[in-house]
């Protein structure tokens, strides 16, 4: 036998998904009846999360394991504090 709260995430995702669907539904339909347009949001599409970054840069200095170089600073571009 199974117990409800472990049947609960079954019925919440389906609900949670069509949340979005359902406020432009509602939101056209009261935009309608004033007599305005309704234009749904541009939606980000879903990223994966354990993407690895794709930066080759880092992993090619990693790899030398020598550090980044700093910018070096050009005398006459340092602010001096002037009393």
């Amino acid at each position: 036998m199974v117990c409800l709260a472990c049947l609960l995430p079954l019925f919440l995702v389906p609900i949670v998904n069509i949340l979005p669907l359902l406020f432009d539904f509602i939101m056209g339909k009261i935009y309608r009846v004033f007599g305005w347009e309704y234009r749904k949001p541009d939606r980000v599409p879903p990223a994966c999360p354990y993407k690895p970054p794709t930066s080759s840069v880092n992993k090619q200095a990693e790899a030398d394991g020598e550090p980044n170089p700093a910018d070096p600073v050009k005398p006459g571009t340092v602010d001096v504090k002037k009393d």
